[in-house]
């Protein structure tokens, strides 16, 4: 998104030029130029990176020289700090008008010496920020496990050396369409909280069709205000009231019944600022998946308070299923990272991981050693243990379930080794996945439609997917299949999130996880824009 320089930026970037200019005169001489340079190589001798960048230029200005070329380049980079709030980013930390002092005030050869080396690391900094996130990720919550990753600093002084100034800051923000519709978004609800929102809130209680009365006139002017109702005076809920109720339960991963109650309630009482919240923590759980790989070709995505699992080819979705993922108890949320699917094990054993072993089954055994009866405790030479000796406080033992349709794994497990111990698997408890909340596993994650799953990916490899998959079942052998091609998988964990066409789509914060990103984010400075009313 382009931003021309404001009318006071200009004048700004003017009377820095006028005092570069001065440190330049003929009067200055070979003194001048070696302070110049004298200044940058100390001010870069703590970053090997930018030093290297002005050794191999020997030492020669990249935004303070008094050229075209240069001015280009200042005027770019204020320009595009000045853009920090428009991307969710805390705009203090990026204040153009900092800079454009330090150029007002730069009147010797030293003094422009340290500020071509402090536009460069303010050049870094923005572009480290808007494109890998404004926050650690790990600093904020223990289950993101993920590490933003930044472009080379080399390679981003190269291209705004050798580049359009311009056309390399709009490279700088993720290239995704899903930022590019959150960045549209952003600026929608920031119009609506400028304009006070959406109103008071609705009453608690049950509504539907045919109700009348002074919680359906505030149903009324809620759903008006949020736009899913075209202005009406009605006063009874009738059947334009139940559809807008069931749009609006759509885009809230509610179940659709058009019946305005507890749940249904609770998200149209969400504040508009609440709202664009969310959508600035999406903002930056964006800029924390800007990676150069995994995104371009065939990945897999888990948006986990969605309770999805997709698998994309680019930014076109291939196959879609609902999942189970991890409950809202200390060691079972399913963490946040991304690694590589290299395989699928068809009809395969569970391994109990130890912590379930310890807390779980243990103390099962120790009251009856013949409790759980359907796993077999194994030694170390991989042999099933004799029960009748019973178990004391020394276990050395591993639990495992073999194969059969009784299997906590179900009939496929997809693998993407990892240290966290979490992969997506099927699964016999076939029930849950009619609920609107899936939170109920020990972390991993179960799929509503494991085989169709496994087709998708399959058919990258063979003209018969479902035969060949098929083939391997009846066997009912553990059968190792691996992916001639390793695919991306991305956990992710997004309560606001974009269609193609639609509304934006909310959920709940099933962990608490952007609440404590938002509580950071406030804390770094990000603000509440108030857009244009």
């Amino acid at each position: 998104m382009r931003r021309q320089a404001s009318p006071a930026m200009k004048r700004f970037l003017l009377a820095g030029t006028a005092a570069l200019l001065l440190a330049v005169s003929p009067t200055s001489g070979q003194a001048q130029v070696t302070a110049f340079k004298q200044a940058v190589a100390e001010s870069v001798s703590g970053d090997e990176a930018v030093a290297a960048f002005y050794r191999d230029r020997s030492f020669e200005p990249l935004w303070t020289g008094a050229d075209e070329t240069h001015r280009a380049r200042r005027a770019a980079l204020l320009e595009a700090l000045g853009t920090a709030s428009l991307h969710g980013l805390p705009a203090a930390r990026f204040d153009p008008s900092r800079l454009m002092a330090e150029m007002r005030a730069a009147r010797t050869s030293r003094d422009r010496g340290l500020l071509d080396v402090t536009l460069t690391e303010a050049y870094l900094e923005f572009a480290r920020t808007l494109g890998s996130g404004a926050l650690d990720p790990s600093r904020v919550d223990s289950d993101l496990k993920r590490e933003r990753v930044t472009r080379d600093p080399a390679e981003l002084l190269a291209a705004v050396e050798e580049g359009d100034p311009r056309a390399v800051f709009r490279t700088l923000a993720p290239q995704s369409r899903e930022y590019v519709r959150l960045m549209r978004e952003k600026m929608r609800f920031e119009r609506m909280v400028s304009r006070g929102g959406w109103g008071p809130a609705v009453p608690s209680g049950k509504m539907e069709r045919g109700a009348t009365g002074d919680g359906v006139v505030a149903l009324r002017d809620r759903l008006i205000a949020m736009g899913y109702l075209a202005p009406t005076v009605t006063a009874t809920y009738d059947r334009k009231m139940e559809a807008a109720v069931e749009t609006l339960q759509a885009d809230h991963g509610l179940a659709i019944d058009g019946i305005a109650g507890g749940a249904t309630l609770s998200a149209i009482n969400v504040s508009a600022e609440e709202r664009l919240q969310q959508i600035l923590v999406a903002m930056e759980r964006e800029r924390w998946l800007n990676r150069p790989e995994g995104l371009d070709g065939r990945h897999i995505k888990v948006n986990l308070p969605e309770f999805k699992a997709r698998i994309y080819d680019g930014e076109t979705l291939t196959f879609e299923t609902r999942a189970v993922i991890g409950s809202d108890e200390g060691g079972r949320r399913t963490p946040e990272f991304s690694d590589e699917m290299d395989h699928m094990v068809i009809n395969p054993a569970w391994y109990v991981p130890r912590s379930i072993i310890r807390n779980e089954y243990l103390p099962q055994l120790r009251r009856n050693p013949y409790a759980v009866s359907h796993l077999q405790i194994i030694n170390s030479r991989g042999q099933v243990v004799n029960r009748s000796r019973g178990f004391g406080s020394n276990f050395p033992y591993s639990m495992r379930q073999p194969p059969g349709p009784n299997n906590a794994l179900g009939k496929v497990k997809f693998m993407f080794p990892n240290k966290y111990n979490i992969y997506l698997h099927d699964t016999p408890t076939k029930h849950l996945f009619d609920r609107d909340r899936r939170a109920y596993s020990h972390g991993c994650i179960r799929l509503g439609d494991p085989f169709g799953f496994a087709h998708a990916l399959l058919a990258r490899q063979t003209s018969d997917p479902e035969g060949f998959f098929q083939e391997r079942l009846r066997y009912g052998n553990e059968a190792r299949v691996n992916l001639e091609q390793p695919v991306p998988v991305h956990l992710i964990y997004r309560t606001a999130f974009t269609q193609a066409k639609g509304r934006v789509q909310f959920r709940d914060d099933i962990y608490g996880r952007d609440a404590r990103i938002w509580a950071a984010l406030d804390r770094a400075g990000v603000a509440l824009g108030r857009g244009e009313s």
